[in-house]
């Protein structure tokens, strides 16, 4: 059910409410309502999910035993947001998100395959400038 056709990168603004153009391109691949989520993995940065890849996501969490699962699915669940994009295409991000990803203005929107990240501008530029594909070991699964 995974789909992987989110790509590119895109940048946009927020506006004083707190809301952001979201791109076409990727509405498309996400339909009509969507989940926007903390980053789970340690980055800052906001995760967007198409509905049933979230869905997905939150049984394979449940599945998981043990109090670690449970934290790290209350804590993500509780920070998530389901939105659906207004007439123009603008989505509205919660304070609470915006504060986690450290978004005030300019943003740049991320494909990530299976989701999208929603980033500060500048920590996207140093993110992506630090990458070295290099420095990736060798483990025979991936092809490029």
């Amino acid at each position: 059910m995974t789909t992987y056709g989110m790509t590119s990168t895109y940048y946009h603004n927020l506006d004083a409410k707190g809301r952001m153009n979201f791109p076409a391109k990727l509405r498309e691949v996400l339909g009509d309502t969507f989940v926007v989520a903390k980053d789970a993995t340690g980055e800052r940065c906001l995760c967007v999910y198409p509905m049933a890849h979230w869905q997905e996501l939150i049984a394979s969490m449940e599945a998981q035993p043990g109090v670690t699962a449970a934290k790290l699915r209350r804590w993500l669940m509780a920070g998530a947001v389901e939105v659906t994009p207004d007439k123009q295409g603008r989505i509205l991000l919660p304070q609470n998100l915006r504060d986690f990803a450290g978004l005030e203005k300019d943003v740049a929107v991320v494909g990530a395959g299976y989701k999208a990240e929603i980033w500060n501008l500048a920590d996207w530029e140093k993110e992506d400038e630090s990458f070295d594909p290099a420095a990736i070991p060798e483990t025979g699964t991936l092809r490029l």
